[in-house]
């Protein structure tokens, strides 16, 4: 039997998307909505409970194996793949609510014109971050949904559906993999030359 997280990390795992997705929806459209102090405040306790969760996040799941659950070796390249982008997800998590913070402190120091170029930096620090962060979690989403239907067992690791996975004997997929795994030893092969 292939190895699954604990109930502890599927359950920071999945609440944590649901934070995630809150601080998107509720973000600040406009500066001058921080003139109202009660949703300052908020907005400083959000961004602040935020980045605590996101701490203990990583170092919790820093426990458990990028492919936890995989019924095969991973390829190396696969492997320093995903903790890239695994890493970058959590920088730019932790990103976002420092640049928050920043900008409510700056806000609340006369920095209120985005023409000024201390704050328009923070703020395009901050816009970048959000914009990153779709891209890696469309990418982490997208990489999981390829693993089920290759039928890896990493799916099934923390994903609570449609875990009954096989490996894929869909020609597709098969012929998808098969040039996966190509890439990833001309990549290999690619490093490897440059280190002699």
């Amino acid at each position: 039997m292939s190895k699954s997280h604990t109930l502890l990390a599927k359950v920071i795992h999945w609440t944590f998307i649901i934070l995630y997705a809150y601080g998107i929806f509720k973000q600040v459209d406009d500066l001058e909505d921080l003139e109202d102090k009660g949703l300052l405040i908020f907005e400083v306790v959000f961004a602040t409970f935020f980045l605590l969760i996101v701490i203990v996040r990583y170092f919790y799941m820093r426990r458990f194996k990028t492919f936890l659950g995989a019924r095969e070796p991973v390829h190396i390249v696969h492997y320093y793949f995903a903790k890239t982008v695994h890493r970058s997800m959590y920088l730019c998590l932790i990103l976002l609510p420092l640049t928050g913070l920043m900008i409510a402190g700056l806000y609340t120091q006369g920095y209120k014109d985005e023409d000024e170029l201390v704050i328009s930096l923070v703020l395009a620090t901050h816009e970048f971050t959000a914009l990153l962060s779709y891209i890696l979690i469309a990418t982490h989403v997208s990489a999981a949904i390829y693993s089920r239907l290759k039928g890896e067992g990493v799916w099934s690791s923390m994903v609570p559906v449609f875990n009954n996975e096989k490996t894929t004997t869909n020609k597709i997929i098969t012929k998808i993999s098969t040039l996966e795994h190509n890439i990833y030893d001309r990549v290999e092969v690619l490093f490897s030359s440059k280190k002699e």
